[in-house]
């Protein structure tokens, strides 16, 4: 069987095309610069790579040049072979917490979440009705970042505001890189070999996101009501005192948005290294002795660390902490800081195994008393499984 997921942007639509009887990637790519001039189209298959331009003025168009694509390429005979499209939506409230199938009254439901996430949400939903109109017999799945967030109990969620903003707002913490996350725990309980166990996951990369996990289930999040919440990002502040907002505001004659936005994109690596938002570029500034870089990585790691000794004290011990995404996938240096901080908890690690990047890989060494793991996440991996198992009820 095969299944398509897909995760389109406000001015992109990443695409893998998965082979499910093995779980294998035929084909993958995205499209670039949606509705902006210079759009062009990435796609990967047989250890091929083509890169092309073309005119793409929305998310119909790409849908519509992906498929054709695909069949011109005969990467697939025919269109009646994709069986499932499962689509990343990043928010889906407290409405969601599972993936669903899309029909007409789900589509209405998930129009209604926009104002959760402005800039994200309306793009699912683009690609969403774009596909179902494209591939009319296909089977969609919405697979929400936010659902594997729900099992927090109400201690947790509840900000300490009036409680009236969570019963008719719906103020309260949702969490983010819910897919990633629910993956790295079902690969960590392979490696654990057991099903109960206590995990934190370090989903590290442009964005990033903490999770308290035990026995599979999310206990804990760092992000919040939005994905600005948490730790220090490529480009956000993560958390900081709510009052700066009207502060900024009357010091630079801004509004509120004005003020959200330059923590949602002028801040984090970016902000405090005025650099770049690059973790390489940042450490190549700490390498020339750069300040404001050196500054930014060690702000980064702190903030990391503060959250998994948080959640430590929270789980009452852990079994694996766990690096995924790109910072914790391929950064040995920042993984090798990471845990030196915790040496305190008993965290060891192996300088050599630390050396491996991009691969699930164990580099605690033999005498710490918590396993440290490297996970590579496959967010598009999880989104086709779910896809599959709701086509197979």
């Amino acid at each position: 069987m095969k299944i398509i997921a897909i995760n389109a942007g406000s001015s992109s639509l990443k695409f893998s095309l998965f082979n499910m009887d093995n779980e294998t990637v035929i084909a993958s790519g995205q499209f670039e610069r949606i509705g902006i001039e210079g759009s062009f189209l990435t796609i990967k298959f047989n250890g091929e790579k083509i890169v092309q331009e073309l005119d793409v003025p929305d998310h119909s168009v790409a849908v519509s040049i992906l498929l054709d694509k695909l069949t011109d390429l005969e990467i697939i005979k025919s269109l009646y072979e994709i069986n499932g499209v499962g689509h990343r939506f990043v928010h889906g409230k407290d409405l969601f917490d599972k993936s669903v199938i899309i029909n007409d009254e789900v589509l209405e439901q998930l129009k209604s979440l926009s104002t959760f996430a402005p800039l994200h949400n309306p793009a699912n939903i683009l690609g969403i009705e774009a596909f179902r109109k494209a591939l009319p017999d296909a089977i969609n799945v919405a697979v929400f970042d936010t659902a594997f967030h729900q099992s927090m109990d109400e201690e947790t969620f509840i900000y300490p505001v009036p409680y009236r903003w969570y019963e008719e707002l719906g103020v309260r913490k949702y969490g983010f890189h819910g897919t990633s996350h629910r993956y790295i725990a079902i690969e960590a309980s392979k490696l654990l070999g057991k099903e109960n166990f206590k995990l934190i996951s370090c989903h590290i990369g442009n964005g990033g996101s903490i999770c308290a996990i035990k026995d599979s289930k999310c206990v804990d999040t760092s992000m919040g009501f939005t994905p600005l919440a948490g730790i220090m990002m490529g480009t956000r502040s993560g958390d900081v005192d709510p009052s700066i907002v009207p502060y900024v505001m009357e010091q630079e004659g801004k509004n509120a948005g004005e003020v959200i936005d330059d923590l949602n994109r002028n801040s984090g690596l970016f902000g405090v290294s005025e650099r770049s938002s690059d973790m390489r570029d940042v450490l190549q500034g700490c390498e020339e002795g750069d300040k404001n870089s050196i500054l930014a990585k060690n702000k980064y790691v702190r903030r990391v660390v503060d959250y998994i000794a948080q959640y430590y004290v929270l789980l009452e011990g852990v079994d694996a902490i766990v690096f995924t995404a790109g910072v914790g996938e391929k950064n040995t240096l920042i993984r090798g800081e990471i845990c030196d901080k915790l040496a305190c908890l008993g965290v060891k690690i192996d300088p050599e195994a630390n050396k491996i990047v991009g691969e699930v890989v164990k580099i605690s060494s033999d005498d710490s008393k918590i396993d440290i793991y490297v996970i590579p996440t496959d967010e598009e991996l999880m989104i086709a499984r779910d896809t599959l198992d709701l086509i197979n009820r």
